[in-house]
């Protein structure tokens, strides 16, 4: 498509999505951020076809605390961290779930991702306390610059840069820079760089 007239389409949304913007942080002065940013991403992951990722890709330029250009969100796709950073170029297929994470440069997530806020976003150590309310800690996972991560993947720890997640992996620890990782729980298969 043409340059300019991508230019003038993202122009053009992010005009129709600053009234939603503005509801959004209005209802952030009263309610947590991140359940406010949650509920308008169920919102915005109804909205079909290019029509509504460019709907997305403009609400969340204003909203995340990063969100690239040329990124595609696809339908039914839920956030529930503010504090996600998209950056150029990522593409984001139907139906993930994401979490408290960075998605690098020219990232590929296929359908049904999960990306978990790493690995400790739920204590289960105390017997007497019911799991509700155990608490828990969320932790940033960074999926490195022009990975590929497969259809049905569960992401709990950082991913390096140029990897391949084979689909349906659970990724439970890093993965090196080049790695190809496949299985539960995810182990190296080969090296892009070998």
């Amino acid at each position: 498509m043409n340059n300019n007239l991508k230019l003038l389409l993202r122009l053009f949304f992010s005009l129709l999505a600053l009234p939603i913007f503005v509801l959004y942080w209005l209802l952030t002065l009263l309610f947590n951020r991140d359940n406010v940013f949650a509920g308008a991403s169920q919102c915005l992951s109804l909205l079909p076809g290019q029509i509504g990722n460019y709907y997305r890709l403009a609400f969340y330029q204003f909203a995340m605390s990063a969100c690239g250009k040329d990124t595609v969100i696809s339908f039914a796709t839920l956030f529930s961290q503010q504090g996600t950073e998209l950056s150029d170029g990522a593409y984001i297929g139907p139906q993930c779930n994401i979490g408290l994470c960075k998605i690098e440069a020219n990232c590929l997530l296929g359908s049904g991702v999960h990306v978990m806020s790493g690995k400790g976003q739920h204590n289960f150590s105390d017997l007497n306390t019911a799991l509700k309310d155990q608490g828990g800690i969320f932790n940033k996972v960074t999926i490195g610059e022009d990975s590929w991560v497969g259809n049905g993947a569960l992401i709990l720890a950082n991913v390096g840069k140029k990897c391949v997640v084979a689909a349906g992996s659970v990724v439970i620890n890093d993965v090196p820079d080049f790695a190809i990782v496949a299985g539960n729980p995810a182990k190296i298969i080969k090296m892009r760089n070998e």
